[in-house]
């Protein structure tokens, strides 16, 4: 980097060299580092400035005391071009998973939505004591993106369903164990292991020096209920959730609803209270990630494709009201409940790329 480039800031994404590294850090602390198009393209021109420069890494980081990202800026989508944005979004998305510069992501405090597709896909993924984890967008009406259904269907059994439908949090011991994160390395350390990064040593000897055995996962351990119960709904014995999304929807949240184990009611109610619509999708394409066995670029494109048609529906649009602008937390989705989904709804939402639909260029 030449020494006009070494210390580029701007307004939203601030960036500067460290010794070997290249130091990028969201600077919106007040939204909880919401990410919007003009960060997506800052985040695009650090990354290139970064390889060209010979970074030895890229730390990656949020400002401010809440969280690395509260996710994307859902008002922008929704009152904005959501196809741009999204494209823009996944293609940064992308970059980061083959960046020759490795990058080091902090999923220090909130990390949810788009500040897991900015760290979820690095080369080298630390939580610390502070990260809460979580795929939230079925409160919003639309689905899992920037790749994320890709993470949760890597998850063991079936806890990719389980955060999908209840948008349950995760801690750093779950993003760990669930395999989101790599390095749980305790916050007051974070200071330490980036002066090591810049001193030019190496990241996975980095965040290994500075990382500590990760706490107990509860969410891993309710995989003991979950996955029985997931099973008997979205297993062999049905059709698969991606040709059969409605009937997956409802089979989950009737076999939820009829357990004797308490924590089955309690994901029930949590599963009544986000958008049915994007339940079933999220379902449906969790099962063809995982059949089709699907690599990142081409969850990406399936993203662009399915969420860009979420977010043009009217249940976008009341989630963004109910959590973002009214605050009620009272969204009326439409449908409203899972067992009134239209099959063939779904089967347009989840339909092949038509003529003139935005193609992600990677």
């Amino acid at each position: 980097m030449s020494s006009a480039d070494a210390d580029v800031q701007s307004d939203l994404v601030v960036v500067r060299r460290e010794g070997s590294i290249t130091r990028v850090t969201l600077n919106r602390p007040r939204a909880i580092n919401a990410l919007n198009l003009e960060m997506f393209e800052a985040l695009g021109a650090a990354l290139t400035a970064a390889e060209a420069a010979g970074s030895s890494a890229i730390l990656l980081e949020g400002a401010g005391e809440r969280g690395f990202c509260g996710g994307g800026d859902i008002k922008e989508i929704a009152s904005g071009d959501s196809g741009l944005i999204l494209a823009t979004e996944y293609r940064v998305d992308h970059r980061i998973s083959v960046s020759r510069a490795p990058v080091v992501g902090i999923m220090d405090g909130i990390t949810m939505g788009g500040g897991i597709g900015l760290t979820g896909h690095a080369r080298h993924r630390v939580v610390t004591e502070r990260s809460r984890l979580a795929m939230p967008e079925a409160r919003i009406g639309i689905a899992p993106d920037v790749g994320g259904h890709l993470l949760l269907a890597r998850a063991p059994g079936r806890l990719g369903e389980l955060l999908a439908a209840t948008a349950r949090e995760m801690t750093g011991g779950d993003a760990i164990a669930l395999g989101l994160a790599d390095r749980f390395v305790p916050s007051e350390r974070l200071g330490a292991l980036g002066a090591a990064l810049a001193d030019g040593e190496d990241p996975e000897t980095a965040t290994a020096r500075f990382s500590e055995p990760p706490p107990d996962s509860p969410l891993l351990a309710a995989r003991a209920w979950w996955d029985p119960l997931a099973e008997a709904a979205l297993g062999a014995a049905h059709p698969p959730a991606s040709e059969d999304p409605a009937g997956a929807a409802q089979r989950l949240i009737r076999v939820l609803e009829t357990s004797s184990v308490r924590e089955a009611g309690d994901a029930a109610r949590a599963m009544r209270g986000m958008c049915p619509t994007s339940i079933a999708v999220s379902l449906a394409q969790l099962d063809r990630t995982r059949s089709r066995g699907l690599g990142l670029a081409e969850v990406l494109a399936d993203d662009l494709r399915v969420v860009g048609r979420l977010a043009r529906r009217p249940d976008f649009a009341e989630g963004v009201r109910a959590q973002v602008i009214d605050k009620d937390r009272n969204p009326r989705w439409s449908p409203a409940r899972v067992e009134e989904l239209d099959p063939r709804e779904l089967a347009t939402v989840l339909a092949p790329l038509r003529e003139g639909e935005r193609v992600l260029e990677l």
